[in-house]
């Protein structure tokens, strides 16, 4: 018997961050979280974006044994400005048993009919900066700190508990040395001379703070149109600025501005902390603070974080100034393998934007649906 609660308190909580440690404890490709970043994300005083939106955290027991978890999200944004009737679920793990499956999406179903909504999606989270996806491929390559990982059983349990595919994902990598500057330099060159543009780097991350509301602005403006976006509000730019922005390297960040220093594209790249958070295993302390700083320093594997181009600039040949940057940057430090974070298939406007650099898809996600009606959600 399978036996679902809410998780409440502090311990409760914590039970609910620390189960994939037990899920995933054999796997050499699971990566772990911070836990104590991961608790933060789940605490209504320090994440804006309860602010906006409600969540429920519930854990599932067989025999007094913890066995499955899920996050139910109402985001009300989506559900009042663009009138999208969402029920939102993650961070949703669970052995290999359809009682247990069944028993915490029938509980997130329960939620959306009790406030109206039309259909449930996941695995997501609160906003398009969170992870995304069940993975369906590549289930032989390591995970990401952007990524969620799980078993290859999980698709079996979205499809026989009659759930269907909602959103496919991609994620790609190529060699570092695929970027041939050929490709970049003479347009660089003649795209700035063109619209009056110019690259701002970075050395200190204290630069980069004052023109990441901007960036953030950007974002919201670059991906507005895609499917199931959320824009990002004000606080949660001063969140994000504070999680986020202090941890990548500044020589990573690079901003494109006009002649009036207006922001105009902007693109993010993180080191690979995959091997990092596999060593601090959750923890910051004692060690796991000095496996993240040096794979900060020393990592030779990247990922393809954020890109945003204006609406006003897009297929004007913009990237090829941000990718003579990053050229320049990858160069210096001997960087071997760029990954790319989940992309939607639908966007066809990025597969273009990295053709030249012949990159291999070697992991899909998706996102899986369920409508939501008075029946039971089996």
């Amino acid at each position: 018997m399978i036996t679902l609660k809410e998780a409440v308190t502090k311990s409760a909580l914590k039970q609910f961050v620390k189960f994939p440690f037990t899920l995933y404890k054999d796997s050499p490709y699971w990566v772990p979280s911070i836990i104590k970043d991961e608790l933060e994300t789940f605490d209504r005083t320090k994440n804006p974006a309860f602010e906006n939106a409600e969540a429920w955290f519930f854990l599932a027991y067989k025999e007094d044994r913890v066995v499955g978890r899920v996050a139910a999200i109402v985001n009300n944004l989506e559900i009042t400005q663009q009138q999208v009737k969402k029920m939102r679920f993650g961070w949703f793990d669970f052995i290999d048993d359809y009682e247990v499956s069944e028993a915490l999406l029938e509980k997130v179903a329960e939620i959306g009919r009790a406030h109206q909504l039309e259909y449930m999606e996941g695995p997501v989270g609160f906003s398009n900066l969170d992870k995304v996806g069940v993975l369906t491929e590549g289930f032989e390559h390591i995970g990401s700190m952007v990524t969620w990982y799980n078993h290859s059983y999980y698709q079996e349990h979205y499809e026989r508990l009659g759930f269907v595919k909602e959103k496919e994902y991609m994620e790609n990598k190529f060699p570092a040395r695929n970027a041939d500057p050929a490709l970049f330099t003479k347009l660089n060159d003649l795209i700035k001379r063109r619209y009056g543009l110019r690259e701002v780097n970075f050395t200190k991350t204290k630069d980069v703070m004052p023109m990441a509301d901007q960036m953030f602005d950007l974002f919201n403006e670059t991906y507005s149109k895609l499917s199931s976006f959320v824009p990002i509000t004000e606080v949660q730019k001063a969140y994000f600025k504070k999680k986020y922005i202090s941890f990548i390297n500044p020589e990573y960040i690079k901003f494109i501005v006009d002649k009036t220093d207006k922001l105009i594209a902007f693109a993010i790249v993180m080191p690979s902390f995959s091997r990092a958070l596999q060593k601090a295993n959750g923890k910051l302390f004692p060690f796991g603070i000095y496996h993240l700083l040096m794979a900060k320093r020393h990592s030779k594997d990247v990922y393809f974080y954020l890109i945003g181009i204006h609406p006003e600039y897009q297929n004007k040949g913009v990237t090829a100034i941000v990718f003579n940057e990053y050229y320049k940057t990858f160069t210096e430090k001997g960087i071997d393998m760029c990954y790319r974070t989940p992309e939607l298939e639908e966007n066809i406007a990025i597969k273009q934007m990295w053709k030249h650099f012949e990159p291999v898809v070697y992991k899909r996600r998706r996102t899986y649906r369920k409508d939501l009606s008075s029946s039971s959600s089996a």
